[in-house]
């Protein structure tokens, strides 16, 4: 079973303080984007890898990666696997979808994730257990506002990337989250029965088809880098610290 790896890398740097995008900063003197793609090299499971680039960015991003396809990304998450998922190669049959913002998650995890899809599950996602207290609150309120109720933590993780599907489940997925999905659904003229999952990754994708997802054991080091902080403590991690 051949395996490819989309990395996601069309965000912005903004909240990072960077006027370049995200995957382009620097760790430790490597973009984020090389990190990331050569530990999913490394991990000896990957057959090929696909980029999404920010527009207009497209020409930085292939001279990174010379090997990669690099497609640009959409205005959502969503769009912008899906225009991945749309050249991959017709004998591709299993998909990871990994963030440039996790670039140290380690080829042990990327192994175990493809392993799992190998062994029959169809959706993979590695995790961490919850060790803050995390509260209810009603979502459109102002940030001060009434706790809800506080959530049991030792039911709850905190998801990571690399995501890994069969690559067919994960075509079908995207269909029905695709923004004109309803639409067609109802056929020419026919009234939309249904709206695109409000997802945040392709695991929430999986789960609106009623699609189990299958949980493995993440790992500290793939954290997600989103402020100078995070990237601070990537600093530390790569020194060993």
């Amino acid at each position: 079973m051949t395996a490819t790896a989309i990395i996601t890398a069309a965000g912005s740097g903004l909240r990072l303080g960077h006027p370049e995008p995200k995957a382009l900063v620097r760790l430790n003197g490597t973009p984020l984007l090389q990190h990331a793609a050569r530990r999913l090299v490394m991990s000896g499971v990957v057959d090929a890898l696909a980029v999404t680039a920010p527009a207009g960015h497209e020409t930085a991003f292939r001279a990174l990666l010379p090997d990669a396809v690099v497609v640009t990304g959409g205005a959502t998450r969503q769009e912008s696997v899906a225009a991945a998922l749309a050249v991959l190669h017709e004998d591709c049959d299993l998909v990871l979808v990994h963030d440039a913002a996790r670039p140290l998650a380690s080829p042990e995890l990327i192994a175990r994730v493809v392993e799992a899809l190998r062994a029959g599950h169809r959706a993979v996602v590695p995790g961490l257990p919850v060790t803050d207290t995390i509260t209810a609150v009603d979502p459109s309120a102002s940030s001060a506002t009434a706790a809800l109720g506080t959530v049991p933590r030792a039911g709850l993780r905190a998801v990571q990337t690399p995501q890994g599907f069969h690559r067919d489940l994960l075509d079908a997925a995207h269909a029905a989250a695709a923004p004109d999905a309803a639409t067609h659904a109802a056929g020419p003229g026919g009234t939309p029965t249904a709206a695109a999952p409000d997802a945040t990754d392709d695991a929430g994708l999986v789960e609106a088809l009623g699609v189990p997802v299958w949980l493995i054991p993440g790992e500290e080091s793939a954290l997600k880098i989103t402020t100078a902080r995070d990237l601070a403590l990537a600093e530390l991690l790569l020194a060993g610290g």
